[in-house]
């Protein structure tokens, strides 16, 4: 028996995925999707979802990623940071950033498209990083960090989502 159910939500406009119990079952299927990175991700559940999505609209868009010009709306950015493991006191942050890159100055086109090993590196400065006990001292390229680690993957699998450049497939963008 399959775990796993895909419907389509009436609150929000994305399709949800209704866990049984089966954490194992869902990776793999997510996995098989190619929506994660290839570490296990947490399931975005609708209350999950909207806990993220806090005071902000499900709607608002906030950028469109290269290369597939995917509409990064704060609904898609905060199934993502959910994914990711962020706390939504993280999620301003996450989507600053998914703002930041998508500038045009950033080039995010070709940091999506290059078949070198890139990634975009986030520096996270003043009281949020202190509110949100973002590492910035020894370690904080490490493990430990829970902001450190969750923003920065919320991002990541940004890209791979919504920006629709999943790795090894660069070649058919440039």
């Amino acid at each position: 028996k399959n775990p796993i159910r895909y419907v389509d939500m009436t609150t929000l406009a994305s399709a949800r995925l209704r866990v049984t119990g089966d954490f194992e079952a869902v990776f793999a299927d997510m996995y098989s999707r190619g929506v994660t990175d290839g570490l296990p991700v947490i399931p975005p559940t609708e209350d999950a979802v909207r806990a993220m999505l806090g005071t902000h609209e499900p709607d608002t868009l906030v950028a469109m990623l290269p290369p597939e010009r995917g509409p990064a709306t704060a609904e898609k950015i905060a199934i993502n940071a959910v994914m990711a493991g962020c706390l939504p006191t993280y999620f301003p942050v996450v989507v600053a950033a998914i703002r930041a890159v998508a500038e045009p100055k950033f080039n995010l086109l070709g940091v999506q498209t290059t078949t070198n090993p890139v990634t975009p590196v986030l520096l996270i400065n003043g009281p949020v990083r202190k509110a949100l006990d973002v590492n910035c001292g020894r370690g904080c390229l490490g493990p430990g960090a829970r902001a450190n680690a969750t923003i920065g993957r919320a991002m990541r699998l940004c890209l791979l989502n919504i920006g629709g450049c999943p790795p090894g497939r660069s070649e058919e963008h440039t």
